[in-house]
């Protein structure tokens, strides 16, 4: 559909308004789309102008109100763990027993050549999907750290520049303590990375959130954490790290992930934490699916809550929220196939985010870019590359109602193959391990 020249228009593009960058642009329809013509000139976008239907002098596609999207930001996933369900599934469907498969999983299979095909087949059906970005956590105690961040940064350079790989460290915050979480904390600083961990209740929470800032502040690093992935009200984790930064007086980037305890907390507690992780300037990434999955199940009765943290109370207080993939098709997540268009539909469909969509839309493109620290992606604007995709939809209905199988991709203007990997690539990993 893409010609293969190197000055092109797609005319009558419908682009949510609040993705195109620097613009005056006035949304028209009630769903923030606007009808304009796009021209792309040697990869790159270089006007964009309101539909009209005069004539010019390259070739033109009229994408006919076709939605226009950036390229997905995917700012919270696993990499490492994925595609694991058939050698390992999670039988009980329990956090719990998530956590004793997965631990399984990787003392008995966890090798190089495992993890980097695995890995690269997510990465292989995120790009397909449409994906420009992701930020990966990597399970990181002990000697697992060594293998599973030198096959990432392998991958890291292998894909550059289709597609921009940020790696987390993934450990229990008393990790930290020891000597062997020092060391760590300076492998990360070796490799370009982000300093993380999992934050949970417990006596000394406090001194372990207050070690992984100093660590992070030595070594100049930012901070990622999974936070309070549970439905305790007692879990506070979220509120003691936005303390924690403004005791600190951190300036490095922070994104906490899950949080999803916040949910079932008083109003009056609620509040007063969503004001402190504002004031500290920290970013919120709900991942839906996955707590779906894991929250509140017990054999043989039915779920009550959805796992997904105060999204809409975050929003309306300014601070920066995202939606990412999590896993896929491991212990903790049995199913997803790195789509972070599924990831929105189903976040819209979760956490009710649609009449109106607003600017819901930059939770999977501009926002996540924004916290990832690569603030040239998940837009759309002159001087951009053009990394778009085309979907056949032309409203958001039409949107999120198919799995948009047949969209479009390109990457600086071109259009690539969108075919995914076969699940039979890794069969002699989970049939024959």
């Amino acid at each position: 559909m893409i010609p293969e020249v190197e000055r092109y228009w797609l005319k009558n593009a419908h682009v949510p308004v609040v993705l195109l960058e620097n613009n005056t642009f006035i949304p028209e329809t009630r769903e923030g789309l606007c009808l304009v013509d796009l021209e792309i000139v040697a990869g790159k976008i270089n006007q964009i102008k309101l539909a009209s239907e005069q004539l010019v002098n390259s070739p033109a596609i009229d994408l006919q109100k076709k939605i226009v999207f950036p390229l997905f930001i995917d700012l919270h996933t696993h990499l490492d763990k994925g595609h694991i369900w058939e050698r390992s599934p999670n039988e009980e469907g329990t956090f719990d027993h998530a956590l004793k498969t997965n631990l399984k999983d990787a003392q008995d299979y966890w090798q190089e050549e495992d993890i980097y095909r695995r890995m690269e087949f997510g990465i292989k059906c995120s790009y397909a999907h449409g994906t420009k970005a992701i930020r990966t956590h990597i399970d990181s105690f002990g000697k697992q750290a060594e293998m599973s961040l030198g096959v990432f940064k392998t991958l890291q350079q292998k894909w550059s520049p289709k597609i921009t790989l940020q790696a987390v460290s993934l450990v229990s915050l008393d990790y930290y303590q020891s000597p062997e979480g020092v060391a760590l904390a300076d492998k990360i600083a070796d490799i370009g990375g982000i300093l993380g961990g999992v934050a949970y209740m417990n006596p000394q929470i406090d001194a372990q959130i207050d070690r992984v800032f100093k660590l992070a502040q030595e070594r100049g690093l930012n901070l990622d954490f999974h936070v309070d992935e549970n439905g305790d009200p007692n879990s506070i984790c979220l509120h003691k790290i936005a303390q924690t930064t403004l005791k600190h007086e951190f300036t490095g980037s922070i994104i906490c992930g899950h949080c999803c305890s916040l949910a079932v907390q008083p109003e009056e507690q609620v509040i007063e934490t969503i004001n402190l992780v504002k004031q500290a300037n920290i970013g919120i990434v709900s991942l839906p699916m996955c707590n779906l999955y894991l929250q509140d199940r017990h054999p043989s009765q039915t779920p009550y809550w959805r796992g997904v943290t105060k999204v809409h109370q975050l929003k309306q207080q300014g601070v920066a929220i995202g939606f990412a993939s999590d896993n896929c098709r491991d212990p903790f997540y049995g199913f997803g196939d790195h789509d972070v268009l599924e990831v929105f539909t189903q976040s819209v469909r979760i956490a009710h985010l649609d009449t109106p969509y607003e600017d819901w839309c930059c939770t999977v493109t501009k926002t996540p870019a924004d916290l990832m620290g690569i603030p040239s992606l998940g837009r759309i604007g002159v001087g951009l590359e053009a990394d778009l995709i085309i979907f056949q939809a032309r409203y958001f209905s039409e949107l999120l109602s198919r799995p948009q199988s047949d969209r479009i991709v390109l990457h600086q203007g071109k259009q690539i193959d969108t075919t995914l990997p076969k699940y039979e690539e890794l069969d002699d990993c989970v049939f024959n391990p």
